[in-house]
């Protein structure tokens, strides 16, 4: 999984994007609609900024700022870290990894196509454990008198 290419594990089904002046309430709501916890805030189709979750937190809420009226670009993360979907995964957990975020835009020019998260190398590795959960639970019961 380490050597695929970024461009085969990022997410792109669920990119959630928004304008720099959309108000963080409406983001949330975004967020929360889509079980996202990363918004990538796009101007004319490029990329210039990321807000998360832990911005809602420690940028608007822990600040008592209004959510209403805060915009994007107020609390995002400007010129995020990103990474080009033909470089290795493994170089862009690195990049995660060494710069402590969870979230990293995946660009084509200046044009966000997807997002690597953290949980982009978990999600395979929970789904191969999910199934050998369910194989051994079927070898378990098998033969064991019911009642």
């Amino acid at each position: 999984m380490f050597n695929e290419r970024v461009r085969h594990v990022m997410t792109r089904e669920r990119l959630v994007v928004a304008p720099p002046q959309t108000s963080v309430r409406a983001a949330a709501r975004l967020m929360a609609e889509t079980a996202s916890s990363a918004l990538l805030v796009v101007d004319s189709e490029k990329l210039v900024g990321i807000f998360t979750a832990r911005d809602a937190l420690r940028r608007v809420i822990a600040c008592d700022r209004d959510a209403d009226a805060t915009a994007l670009d107020e609390v995002m993360t400007k010129s995020p870290l990103t990474v080009a979907p033909e470089r290795l995964f493994g170089f862009a957990l690195q990049v995660m990894q060494e710069r402590g975020v969870r979230h990293l835009p995946v660009v084509e020019g200046q044009r966000a196509v997807g997002i690597v998260t953290a949980r982009s190398v978990l999600d395979p590795e929970m789904e191969d454990f999910n199934c050998e959960a369910l194989r051994r639970e079927g070898f378990s019961t098998e033969g064991v008198p019911r009642g």
